[in-house]
């Protein structure tokens, strides 16, 4: 199967959940037009309150299908969009790219992965222990794995639809995990 979008989702005003859409459009340097999420700068309210002035690395958000999968196998039901992201996908591992792969979605579009999404509290406000199952733990590492998707950078705009394939550009030289951002 080839790495596709298969939803995208966008809101004008800060809410845990996005509608979706049929397209959006991703504007270089700020993110998805319209989106309470684009901007230069950090647009996540709490960080906003204390580093207002830090670049946004949070500007579109991807999250893969796959998980939604899973999570039906634990007994959830989520939905694209109802996690907040902008772009969901299938076919692609999100989690296991590296900081800097650039993503040519559609026709245009090329987003840079920044990191890892920093799932929150809310995420149990919206289905109680769901939180729980957007992270894993290494029993070898005590390390956390979070699930909920990547976090990046518009570096080309375009008209992203569902349906629209996604190619990945891997960067040159040695690669560095995804951390969360």
């Amino acid at each position: 199967m080839s790495a596709r979008v298969t939803a995208v989702s966008s809101n004008g005003t800060y809410s845990f959940s996005k509608p979706n859409r049929a397209s959006i459009t991703l504007l270089t340097g700020l993110g998805v037009e319209g989106d309470v999420h684009a901007g230069e700068t950090v647009k996540h309210r709490f960080r906003m309150k204390h580093e207002p002035q830090q670049p946004n690395l949070r500007q579109v958000h991807l999250i893969h299908e796959e998980l939604f999968d899973e999570l039906a196998e634990k007994g959830f039901s989520v939905a694209a969009g109802e996690l907040g992201e902008n772009i969901s996908t299938r076919g692609i591992d999100l989690l296991a790219l590296p900081t800097g792969a650039l993503l040519h979605i559609g026709a245009e579009a090329i987003v840079e992965v920044t990191g890892l999404r920093n799932p929150c509290s809310q995420i149990d406000s919206f289905q109680k222990g769901l939180l729980k199952e957007v992270f894993e733990l290494d029993p070898d590492t005590g390390d956390f794995t979070f699930k909920s998707g990547v976090m990046s950078v518009v570096r080309q705009g375009g008209v992203v639809r569902p349906g629209d394939p996604i190619k990945v550009e891997l960067p040159t030289g040695p690669h560095r995990p995804l951390e969360r951002v």
